[in-house]
């Protein structure tokens, strides 16, 4: 399907399909593209909405989880969004943890996957170094369990932003802020309905963490994909869909009938 960009105001955002809303939110260096298959498969029965986070443009001094916790605020002000459904990866998940934790009238349930929030080895353990392309490709391909689903247009994207150093210290101190940030005491007091998505061979927020999410949020469920490292919608689309779409009917189409 071909995906348009729109714009309003000082957002740019895929906004495919009609009905209950699906809020996605991308990681550090995630893109709209991330989230291809899911708006594919659920724009069909859902309005799925994708915001374009200004990681690599918003203000330096505001550089971090508060700053697009604002932004985030501020989308869903402008596109009047109300009793929508959140689903992050990585630092997406965990932007979408502070969200939710302050609006959780707003937030009927929660995907998280790879998230940040308790535990992660950024970029495997180091900050971006610039000018060294095989560093970005290995640094890029350690996030996925089969090293081809880095393309080498995706690699070369990421390179030529860590290229950048306005964009790479920002890298830096929104990777900084989220490492900061832990959630371990505010998390069990979230409680609308959560899935968690992790991968079983994910290097960046290992399977442990997938555990103590399930652990301390009271109303969660975890499933595994094998095989699969960091970002499960892009490395199994077919069955991280599989996952979110019975977890969704489950959970919302139960409630709807006995409403």
């Amino acid at each position: 399907m071909t995906i348009t960009v729109k714009e309003k105001g000082d957002f740019k955002y895929i906004d495919e399909g009609q009905g209950e809303v699906l809020l996605l939110l991308h990681g550090l260096f995630g893109a709209l593209s991330n989230w291809e298959s899911v708006v594919s498969k659920f724009s069909a029965n859902y309005r799925v909405m994708i915001p374009m986070l200004p990681i690599y443009d918003m203000p330096i001094k505001q550089a971090g989880l508060e700053g697009l916790v604002a932004f985030l605020e501020k989308f869903v002000d402008e596109l009047n969004l109300n009793e929508f459904i959140v689903m992050g990866n990585s630092l997406g998940g965990h932007i979408g943890l502070i969200y939710t934790l302050a609006h959780q009238e707003k937030v009927r349930g929660m995907i998280l996957t790879g998230s940040s929030g308790l535990f992660e080895n950024s970029m495997g353990g180091s900050f971006p170094r610039r000018g060294s392309y095989e560093y970005i490709k290995e640094r890029v391909e350690y996030t996925f369990y089969d090293p081809k689903v880095a393309t080498k247009e995706y690699v070369e994207e990421v390179f030529a932003t860590t290229k950048n150093i306005p964009k790479c210290m920002r890298i830096v101190a929104i990777a900084k802020s989220a490492q900061r940030n832990n959630m371990a005491e505010e998390i069990p007091n979230i409680t609308v309905p959560t899935l968690l998505i992790w991968g079983l061979n994910d290097t960046i927020t290992p399977p442990m963490v997938g555990h103590e999410f399930n652990r301390l949020m009271p109303n969660s469920e975890l499933r595994f994909i094998d095989k699969c490292c960091h970002a499960p919608m892009m490395e199994h689309p077919d069955t991280f869909n599989e996952l979110l779409e019975e977890w969704l009917d489950k959970t919302f189409q139960n409630k709807q009938e006995a409403a």
